[in-house]
């Protein structure tokens, strides 16, 4: 970036800064370009929006606040309009929609989206709503009650894929996003059909991706958690999460045998199953 002052390059600098939010006070690394000769500093909407996600993180992570992304979710549930959600909740309309658009509910609503991601107390919401008419609250009840069955009934499968994923609030180990089996297969897939990768390669990919990401934005893509062993990064349960993969039909694994006894295992897609690019946004598939 070249300094409006000088039209000299600036230099991208980053320091740590203490900055408050809602009478809060955060730690980040503060990213800005610096003008050498006349000393000014300058940020681009890219920058201020990096700097800004490390506070909204921390606060949100402090006070266990709901993401964008979670009430987005808990609403489709419900199979509600924003209209409707706002309504059931107390909210206004406009409120409603910037939360799922990204602003940091108060924590008072946060706790009240977070409560209505029950079946139990979203219909105790519905009754106690006086702005809905009485058939939509017969229909949005029934689907609640059939959500709650629905939920007894999946148990095992809530079970095993919290137990592949992880069942975490976001925080700073998941790039601060909520784990998405169906996003992080579409990344298995996608290397597959590019590379056809060995397992120790594939790893490192997708955690380059997903830290590349975090970097770019303060968010990760796939919400995945990762630890080190000997080979570098992997995914956590990666084992298990590949094998499941398998047996969903979403890929395949190859054995190649190598000098010294060594077995490399080689993921490749199915054939006929593409990769859905629909599920990221546009700088997610660049970082890919």
């Amino acid at each position: 970036m070249k300094s409006p002052i000088t039209g000299k390059e600036m230099t991208l600098t980053k320091e740590r800064r203490s900055m408050e939010f809602r009478k809060e006070t955060f730690e980040i690394v503060f990213h800005f370009y610096n003008c050498q000769d006349s000393g000014e500093q300058f940020t681009t909407t890219e920058l201020d929006e990096l700097n800004m996600n490390q506070i909204h993180n921390q606060y949100r992570d402090k006070f266990n606040i709901p993401y964008s992304d979670k009430i987005s979710n808990i609403r489709k549930k419900h199979q509600l309009p924003g209209t409707k959600m706002s309504e059931v909740l107390g909210f206004g309309i406009n409120t409603y929609r910037q939360y799922e658009s990204g602003e940091i509910p108060t924590m008072a609503n946060a706790r009240l989206i977070q409560m209505v991601d029950d079946p139990t107390f979203f219909i105790e919401m519905v009754e106690l709503c006086t702005t809905i008419d009485e058939e939509s609250k017969v229909k949005y009840i029934q689907r609640a009650q059939q959500l709650a069955l629905d939920n007894a009934k999946n148990n095992f499968d809530l079970n095993f894929k919290d137990y592949l994923l992880g069942n975490h609030f976001p925080d700073i180990y998941s790039g601060y996003r909520i784990p998405n089996l169906e996003k992080f297969t579409e990344m298995v897939i996608y290397f597959s059909h590019k590379l056809s990768p060995f397992k120790t390669k594939l790893n490192k990919l997708l955690f380059y991706a997903d830290f590349s990401m975090f970097k770019q934005s303060c968010f990760s893509i796939s919400g995945i958690r990762y630890y080190a062993i000997d080979k570098g990064p992997v995914p956590n349960n990666f084992q298990s999460i590949f094998e499941y993969l398998v047996n969903q039909g979403e890929i395949e694994i190859c054995n190649t045998e190598f000098p010294n006894w060594y077995v490399g295992e080689q993921l490749k897609p199915q054939k006929n199953r593409k990769f859905n690019n629909a599920l990221f946004s546009e700088s997610e598939l660049n970082i890919l």
